[in-house]
């Protein structure tokens, strides 16, 4: 891409990411901050996939797709907060073409991955309330990972689809990212090629791919809601809530806050807040996932409970009433 002209102008071999550059006053601050944030992230959800595999009791569906889930967290808050991190460290803001792309297609292919797996756990949890009788027949081992698979290879697939028409485009100048990281409309913006024909591109592959994964999850949770609804006692419409409660709020953090980054209008004075927004989903939400699951699951605190004690002396888990 380095050595392709267009027009009388040369490509270009590197972008600037500015991120948080106009504070230079808080950039140690900065990196303060999102080094404890980073670190918090893989510890909790690496401590989530290693209670999950450890502790026979949690080797259900719903834990298996959490697994996968807080993997998948941790590969992506690390596609982005290193390269910021050594950014705010050094003040050197560069980044190569070939590592702006790289990093696009990481986030891309794990942010749509994260739309498939958050359509199966919600899928897990319709068939949990609403088809109890079918559930351990439905939801079988081998089901559940067909189901993770096609989430990972789907996410792959939409990605690189998109990925191969957008490597054409040229840039020529400006190289200026006014983002933390590479994103696709920011980056698009920077193209001396015509896009028309890769933003129609991306409008259907998110009809065709994310849109159904979003639907399924959508229309998961008003038959779960229904049926709760329906539920005579007080009591048992808790039970049932509290099983899919972790869950919902995960989507509906997740969703939300795509959906005002990239539905906000573009204006040069909202930048700074689509950027604080983009924080949401990049970095925030990998962070509190393990915090939601871990507290709001009975399951996990107990497994948490007897990790701990294992390694801490004089300490014992309190007996948790069953529902």
């Amino acid at each position: 891409m380095a050595d392709r002209d267009w027009g009388n102008q040369t490509a270009i071999t590197e972008f600037i990411l500015l991120g948080f550059g106009d504070l230079p006053d808080l950039q140690i601050l900065l990196f303060l901050m999102f080094q404890v944030i980073y670190m918090a992230t893989v510890a909790g959800n690496t401590f989530i996939v290693v209670i999950v595999m450890a502790y026979q009791h949690l080797h259900t569906p719903m834990y298996f797709f959490l697994g996968n889930l807080s993997c998948l967290e941790t590969c992506y808050t690390s596609t982005i907060l290193p390269r910021m991190l050594a950014s705010l460290l050094t003040g050197d803001k560069t980044i190569s073409v070939s590592g702006c792309f790289t990093q696009l297609y990481f986030c891309g292919s794990l942010v749509c991955t994260e739309c498939y797996l958050l359509a199966a756990m919600s899928y897990d949890r319709y068939l949990a309330i609403c088809k109890p009788l079918h559930y351990s027949t439905l939801m079988n081992s081998r089901f559940c990972f067909q189901l993770a698979a096609g989430s990972w290879l789907n996410g792959c697939l939409v990605t690189a689809i998109f990925f191969l028409f957008l490597s054409h485009l040229i840039f020529c100048g400006p190289n200026e990212i006014d983002h933390f990281y590479c994103d696709t409309i920011p980056l698009m913006e920077l193209s001396c090629s015509d896009t028309h024909l890769v933003i129609l591109l991306a409008f259907i592959i998110a009809s065709i791919f994310t849109l159904p994964p979003f639907l399924l999850t959508l229309t998961s949770y008003v038959y779960i809601i229904a049926t709760i609804l329906r539920i005579p006692s007080t009591p048992g419409k808790q039970k049932a809530f509290s099983t899919c409660s972790s869950h919902l709020i995960v989507v509906t953090i997740f969703y939300g806050s795509i959906m005002f980054a990239y539905l906000l209008p573009k204006h040069d004075t909202l930048r700074d807040l689509n950027k604080v927004v983009s924080l949401c989903y990049t970095v925030l939400t990998p962070l509190v996932n393990p915090l939601i699951y871990s507290l709001r699951n009975r399951e996990v605190k107990e497994a948490l409970c007897k990790a701990v004690s294992k390694f801490v002396p004089f300490t014992k888990c309190a007996e948790t009433p069953r529902e």
